[in-house]
């Protein structure tokens, strides 16, 4: 038996689905057997690759019982490419839908992330608002205010990981939130691309900014950048951390910052974009 609870039919890391691909290379068994064919998958190029490829090399049979498909009949194939079909135009309509739901909620100033901003919690009356974390807010503020008198952001990285304050992704799963980032310094220190994130992120104004990055498509998992202009803002959703002056006056000084080469003297074109 393989079993992929709550996967999406669209998901090709489902850990039982690729233990069963791989078995099935091996030949530990003859046929496979699936309610339906959106079960196995949904997206038609597995549905080619594996049920009109493979598993004819491998010689695996594939039955889906509620779609009478099934691979040892030669002229079942174009329904099951119907399937296949169907099945990813299921997907591709109900990726649209969800698309469509979230944009609503984020003109309305509903907050959808998974997790609170650094600085803030989740409502507990509302999960799609935004309340203040106080000890996390007080370093966001400190944060701030050492950009203002003049740090750069190696000095507060420096300061923050001097002082043992432990970095957001470290005091989220100390909150214990199943939070991870890729990308997280491990042994809970602050990194630039943190502290910089921080610096730039206008929701610590009380304007809620989302909508910043996107999926490629509903069948890949990379983020692609929005340009600015596309950004979904809404104005006063929830209380400050910063004041809107102090926020404007960080950018202006990190916009103008610009630190020549040390070996030409010179600097470059492209610093402080």
């Amino acid at each position: 038996i393989y079993s992929d609870e709550n996967y999406s039919g669209a998901d090709r890391d489902r850990p039982a689905f690729n233990r069963l691909l791989r078995d099935a290379g091996e030949h530990r068994f003859d046929v496979v057997l699936a309610k339906s064919q959106s079960r196995f998958t949904r997206d038609m190029e597995l549905v080619e690759r594996y049920l009109h490829g493979k598993f004819m090399e491998w010689g695996i049979r594939f039955i889906a019982l509620t779609d009478h498909a099934d691979t040892d009949d030669a002229g079942n194939k174009k329904a099951r490419q119907i399937n296949g079909l169907v099945n990813e135009w299921y997907l591709e309509d109900l990726s649209a839908n969800v698309r469509t739901v979230l944009t609503h909620k984020r003109r309305s100033g509903q907050y959808i992330g998974s997790f609170a901003l650094y600085g803030y919690r989740k409502d507990p009356a509302d999960h799609n608002r935004l309340v203040i974390d106080p000890e996390a807010a007080a370093v966001v503020r400190r944060i701030f205010a050492m950009a203002l008198a003049g740090y750069g952001v190696p000095r507060i990285v420096q300061a923050l990981n001097g002082a043992g304050i432990p970095s957001p992704t470290a005091y989220k799963q100390a909150q214990g939130l199943a939070y991870f980032q890729n990308n997280a310094r491990s042994g809970g220190l602050w990194s630039p691309a943190t502290v910089h994130a921080i610096l730039q992120n206008r929701t610590y104004t009380g304007d809620l900014v989302q909508g910043r990055h996107r999926k490629a498509s509903y069948k890949s998992k990379k983020i692609l950048q929005v340009p600015q202009k596309d950004w979904i803002i809404v104005p006063g959703t929830h209380e400050p951390i910063i004041g809107k002056e102090a926020f404007e006056r960080v950018r202006q000084m990190r916009g103008g910052r610009a630190r020549p080469c040390a070996a030409s003297g010179m600097v470059r074109p492209l610093a402080g974009k």
